[in-house]
Formats: structure tokens, C-alpha cells, sequence
């Protein structure tokens, strides 16, 4: 096996030493089992957002089926984006008074 050397908080550390005392394995294992269960552990989170979602997502009745497609079309339409001032440009002096 190689060696690696890394810089963790005191915190993290603390937590690791914790981990390897309870269990009676060394420190070593405690960090090379955390890093085989990392995927593991962020495919969960990130899996774990939809499921809080999930009961959202088509909930808004109304709205054109192809919006997430074309949404600067929709937005143009309805006006955003265009200038609020007709066209004309003001001066920053201006542009704060109002």
C-alpha cells in the first residue's frame, strides 16, 4: 500500500480517533473505510433531494409543457429583460431618483 498524507481538521481528527477507539482498529482503517463508503454516502444525498422534491415537480397546472426549454422565449414574452424606461437611456443621476 502507498502512503498518503493529508491535513485534517482537529475536529475530524478527533471524531477518527474517536471512531477507531470505539471500533479497535487503527485510525488508517477508520479513514480508508470512510473513503470506500464516501460514494456511497453522497449518491444517498443526492438521491435523498429528489425524494424531498419529488411531490413538486408537474404540481403547477397552467404552465406550458415545454418551459423548462424554452424559458428565455417565455420570458421575452412576457417582458422581461426590456428596458423599463421605453428605450430611453438615463443617467445614472436619474436612474437612482427613481
Amino acid at each position: 500500500m502507498k502512503t498518503l498524507t493529508v491535513r485534517l481538521p482537529e475536529k475530524l481528527i478527533a471524531e477518527i480517533e474517536h471512531e477507531s477507539q470505539l471500533c479497535r482498529i487503527s485510525v488508517s482503517e477508520v479513514v480508508r473505510e470512510r473513503l470506500r463508503r464516501a460514494p456511497e454516502i453522497q449518491q444517498a444525498k443526492s438521491s435523498g433531494v429528489l425524494e424531498l422534491i419529488g411531490d413538486l415537480i408537474g404540481s403547477v397546472e397552467g404552465l406550458p409543457a415545454d418551459l423548462s426549454e424554452r424559458k428565455k422565449h417565455y420570458l421575452r414574452s412576457m417582458g422581461y429583460g426590456r428596458n423599463r424606461t421605453g428605450g430611453r437611456r438615463l443617467s445614472r443621476r436619474a436612474a437612482k431618483s427613481q
